[in-house]
C-alpha cells in the first residue's frame, strides 16, 4: 500500500508490504526518511498525523507507528490478518477490517478494547471512507455502507453489481458514491442515494484487457485512486498498466507506459500533482520469478487528469 502525508508543504510517502516494515520516503529528495520494523507482513497503512500512522497486517494486530522514533504500539487485535485500516478525523478513531469478517473501531488513547465491533458476511477485502461514510467490501461480494459515527447497523447493505470478486473500493471525493473494481477487468460506478434518479446513473465498464492472437486476456483491477481536484480517477491492473478515467463523461483520459509487473497500489498526493505507483507482483499467476518491488512517483500533467468534453481525443 502507498499513501501520502497531506499536512506538510512537501510530500512524504509510506510504503508497506511483505518485508514486515513501514517505510517513509521523501520523493523530492528521492531517498528514504525512516523505517519501522514490525513483526509480520504489513497489509495496509494510513497516516494519522505527521509523525504517527496506523498499520495492520498478518500478525492480526492494529499498530500505532511512531515514525520519528521508529517504535510502535499495538492498539488492538483481530482473530485473523488485518487487511485494511482507516483513520476517521471526525471521531479520532482508527478503523480496521480483518479476514475474521469484522470491522473494529479503536480509540488510540485507550487501546486494547475496541470501541465497536461489527460482524460482516465475509472477509474484509477493501475499505474506504469519505466524510462520515465508511464503505466495506467483502469476500462474498457484499458491500456495506456505515455511518462511521455509529457502526451499530449499516446504512445500506448491497451486493456488488460485478459478477466476480471485489478487489478495491474507493469513494468519490465529493461524497456521492464509490467506484468498485473486480478481478475480472471491470469497474462499477455506484451512488449512495437510493432514489431511482441516482441509481439510474450507475454503470460499469471493461478495462485492463488485451487481445493477443485472437485470445482475450482479462486482468484484475487491483487499485483505484481519485484525483482530489478534478474527481477523475486512475486504475491499476495486473497488466502493469495505469489508466486515467473521466467517470462523468465515461471516457479514458490517458494511459501510462507499462510498468515491470502488476500495479499493486496507487495514490495521488493532496493537490493531485504527483501520483505514486507501486509495481509489485500480486501472485495472480501463482509462484513465479518476477521483477523486484518498486515505487514510482510520476508528475501529473493537467491534461492527464482534467475532464474533456465528449468528442475530444485523449493525448497519446
Amino acid at each position: 500500500a502507498v499513501c501520502w502525508l497531506v499536512s506538510m508543504s512537501f510530500s512524504l510517502l509510506t510504503r508497506c508490504g511483505i518485508f514486515q516494515s513501514l517505510r517513509l520516503y521523501d520523493p523530492q529528495l528521492n531517498q528514504p526518511q525512516g523505517k519501522v520494523q514490525l513483526r509480520a507482513p504489513v497489509l495496509d497503512g494510513k497516516f494519522i498525523q505527521d509523525d504517527l500512522a496506523a498499520a495492520g497486517g498478518a500478525d492480526c494486530c492494529v499498530h500505532l507507528v511512531y515514525l520519528t522514533t521508529g517504535t510502535d504500539d499495538v492498539v488492538g487485535t483481530h482473530e485473523k490478518a488485518v487487511r485494511c485500516v482507516n483513520y476517521d478525523p471526525l471521531t479520532g478513531t482508527v478503523l480496521s477490517g480483518g479476514w475474521d469478517a469484522r470491522v473494529k473501531s479503536w480509540d488510540p488513547r485507550a487501546p486494547k478494547e475496541p470501541v465497536r465491533t461489527v460482524e460482516l458476511p465475509g472477509k474484509v477485502f477493501t475499505m474506504d471512507m469519505v466524510d462520515d461514510k465508511l464503505v466495506v467490501g467483502t469476500s462474498s461480494r457484499h458491500v456495506h455502507v456505515y455511518d462511521a459515527r455509529n457502526l451499530a447497523e449499516p446504512l445500506q447493505r448491497r451486493e456488488s453489481s460485478l459478477k466476480y470478486q471485489t478487489r478495491c473500493i474507493r469513494c468519490y471525493p465529493g461524497g456521492g458514491g464509490y467506484a468498485l473494481s473486480s478481478i475480472e477487468g471491470r469497474v462499477a460506478m455506484e451512488y449512495f442515494d437510493p432514489s431511482p434518479e441516482s441509481q439510474a446513473k450507475k454503470y460499469a465498464f471493461k478495462c485492463h484487457r488485451t487481445t493477443v492472437n485472437g485470445i482475450d486476456t482479462v486482468y484484475p483491477v487491483n487499485c483505484i485512486a481519485f484525483h482530489s481536484v478534478y474527481g477523475t480517477f486512475a486504475t491499476g491492473g495486473c497488466d502493469g498498466i495505469v489508466n486515467v478515467w473521466d467517470g462523468q463523461n465515461k471516457k479514458r483520459l490517458c494511459q501510462y507506459h507499462k510498468y515491470p509487473t502488476s500495479i499493486a497500489a496507487l495514490a495521488f498526493n493532496a493537490n493531485g500533482t504527483l501520483l505514486a505507483i507501486a509495481s509489485s507482483y500480486t501472485f495472480e499467476e501463482g509462484e513465479k520469478d518476477s521483477p523486484s518491488d518498486s515505487i514510482y512517483v510520476r508528475t501529473v500533467q493537467e491534461s492527464d487528469v482534467k475532464p474533456r468534453p465528449k468528442g475530444s481525443q485523449a493525448p497519446h
